[in-house]
C-alpha cells in the first residue's frame, strides 16, 4: 500500500519533491494557498548541485529546453566596470552537471508540466494550511478554502510554505515574527537584450560590485531578454510610514544606490521601465529540519540571501534527499530524522555563507581595495575552487 504525502506549498521546492516522492511511490497531495500558480521574480540561476538533482529526477531535458548555459561568471568594479576576474564556466566537465540560467517562471513551468502527468500527485489551490496534529501512525493538517474549514490524513506532512511558514512555527522552530528583514533591498527587472550596452550583450553572468550595493545580470529565455538584480542597503522597510510595502519600486532609493557607477552600469539600470523590489528576509539556522512525521523544506527550512544563489537549489537539494530518505525505509519518523541528519548542517552552512558573501559584495573604501586585489591576485582557479564544496554535492 502506497504511503501518502502531504505538502504545504506548491513552490519550487514543494512541486520538486511532490515528484520525487511520486517517483518513489508515494501518493502526493499538494496544497497552495494561492488560486493559481504565479510567477514570483524574473530570472534565476541553476547552479550544478541544481541541475544534478533535477538530472536524476529526470527534469533536466526540461529545464534545459528553457534555460541557457552561460559560457563564464565576469566579476566587474561597479565604479568603473574594471574587470576583476572572469570564471570559466565549463560546469559539466568540473562539476558532472551544467550551470543554467532561465526565467523562473519557465522553471516552475516545467515542473507544474511534469505535475499534471503524475497521476499519483493532487495540486489543490486556493487552500491555506493551518495546523496539524500527527501521533504514531499519521498526521493530519487543518486547511481553509475560504470559510470552509477541512483536514486531510497522510503518513507524511512536508512543510514547503515559505519564509513566513506556519508549519515551521506549529513544529516548534521558530514563530513567523522571527523572520526578519535583513538590511536589504533587490530590485528586479527584464530588458531587451538589444537595448543593454554591447559588452552586457553576452552570454556570461555578470556580477557587479560596488558600496553598499552590486548588481548582477544575464541573458535569459531564448537570449533575447537580459534579467537584471540589483541589490542595495537599505533600512527604510523599517520605518513603517516611510514606504507601504507592496512590492512596487522606490526608483529614487536604486538611482541613490547607483549614482557613481560606471556609465555601462547606468545605462544597463535607465534601460529598465518597470522595476520590482523584494526585501530580503532572513531566520536563524536550524539544527534539525524535522520532528516526528514533520519536515520543512526550502524557505520554510532555511531562507537563504541570494549572494551564493543558492535558494531554489537548497530546495531542489532538500526534495530530493526528502524522497531518498523516506524510500530508504518504512519508518518514516527515522526517515525523516536521516532526511534533517543529511541535510541541516549543509543548509545552515550555505546560510551562513551567503551572509559572509553579502559583506564580501558590499565592502567599501579599503577593504573594497582589499578585496579587488585579492581577487586578481587568486586568479579564476582558485575562486572556482570556493564554490566547489557547494556545485559538486
Amino acid at each position: 500500500m502506497s504511503r501518502r504525502t502531504l505538502i504545504a506549498g506548491a513552490g519550487i521546492g514543494g512541486l520538486t519533491a511532490a515528484i520525487a516522492l511520486a517517483r518513489q511511490g508515494f501518493d502526493v497531495a499538494i496544497f497552495e494557498r494561492a488560486q493559481a500558480l504565479v510567477d514570483i521574480g524574473a530570472g534565476i540561476q541553476l547552479t550544478p548541485n541544481a541541475t544534478r538533482a533535477l538530472e536524476k529526477l529526470g527534469l533536466l531535458e526540461a529545464v534545459n529546453r528553457r534555460a541557457l548555459a552561460p559560457r563564464a561568471i565576469r566579476i566587474l568594479r561597479g565604479r568603473d566596470g574594471a574587470e576583476l576576474s572572469r570564471l570559466p564556466l565549463i560546469a559539466r566537465e568540473r562539476w558532472g552537471a551544467p550551470y543554467l540560467v532561465l526565467r523562473r517562471a519557465d522553471l516552475q513551468a516545467a515542473l507544474a508540466e511534469r505535475v499534471a502527468i503524475e497521476p499519483s500527485i493532487k495540486l489543490m489551490l486556493g487552500m491555506e494550511a493551518g495546523g496539524f496534529g500527527q501521533d504514531e501512525a499519521s498526521v493530519t493538517l487543518g486547511l481553509k478554502r475560504g470559510a470552509v474549514r477541512l483536514a486531510e490524513r497522510g503518513d507524511v506532512l512536508v512543510g514547503a510554505d515559505g519564509v513566513r511558514s506556519i508549519i515551521r512555527e506549529r513544529l516548534g522552530f521558530g514563530g513567523r515574527e522571527e523572520a526578519k528583514f535583513a538590511g536589504r533591498v533587490a530590485f528586479r527587472a527584464t530588458i531587451a537584450a538589444k537595448d543593454a550596452p554591447p559588452r552586457f550583450a553576452e552570454p556570461d553572468v555578470s556580477l557587479h560590485l560596488g558600496a553598499k550595493a552590486h548588481l548582477v545580470h544575464y541573458p535569459v529565455g531564448s537570449g533575447a531578454l537580459i534579467n537584471i538584480v540589483a541589490a542595495i542597503e537599505s533600512g527604510w522597510r523599517d520605518k513603517p510610514g516611510d514606504h507601504p510595502w507592496d512590492g512596487e519600486a522606490d526608483r529614487d532609493a536604486l538611482e541613490r544606490a547607483f549614482a557613481r557607477w560606471s556609465k555601462d552600469a547606468q545605462a544597463l539600470l535607465a534601460a529598465a521601465r518597470a522595476w520590482r523590489a523584494w526585501p530580503l528576509i532572513a531566520r536563524p539556522p536550524l539544527a534539525e529540519m524535522a520532528r516526528g512525521r514533520v519536515a520543512l523544506l526550502g524557505d520554510a527550512a532555511h531562507p537563504m540571501l541570494p549572494f551564493l544563489a543558492q535558494g531554489a537549489g537548497q530546495a531542489i537539494e532538500d526534495a530530493t534527499a526528502l524522497a531518498e530518505c523516506l524510500e530508504a525505509t518504512a519508518d518514516v519518523p527515522a526517515g525523516l530524522a536521516a532526511y534533517s541528519r543529511r541535510r541541516a548542517m549543509r543548509a545552515a552552512r550555505v546560510q551562513k555563507e551567503s551572509e559572509a558573501q553579502a559583506r564580501l559584495y558590499h565592502m567599501a573604501g579599503p577593504l573594497a581595495l582589499a578585496r579587488d586585489i585579492g581577487m586578481r591576485a587568486m586568479g579564476p582557479e582558485r575562486l572556482l575552487r570556493r564554490y566547489d564544496w557547494i556545485y559538486s554535492a
